[in-house]
């Protein structure tokens, strides 16, 4: 029996459509554009919003719970 070809574009149309992925997606977008009012575009050019507190974990969007770091350190820090 031949193989079908996957739908790539389907399972991510799919996925991303989801309820708890465009919350989690709309969460993301407020941080970052909470810290781009607060320090301008080019502050954050190329770095990442990092929460403190991660969300999962009960943290909040608001600007005492947010950092820019660089995209490494940020891995590195994960969700702790």
């Amino acid at each position: 029996m031949p193989k079908r070809k996957r739908d790539y574009k389907k399972e991510y149309r799919d996925y991303h459509s989801k309820p708890e992925q465009i919350a989690n997606r709309s969460s993301r977008n407020k941080a970052r554009r909470t810290m781009e009012k607060e320090l301008g575009k080019s502050a954050i050019a190329g770095k990442e919003i990092d929460h403190k507190k991660p969300l999962s974990k009960g943290g909040s969007n608001s600007r005492s719970n947010l950092q820019v770091m660089s995209k490494t350190a940020n891995r590195k820090k994960g969700n702790k």
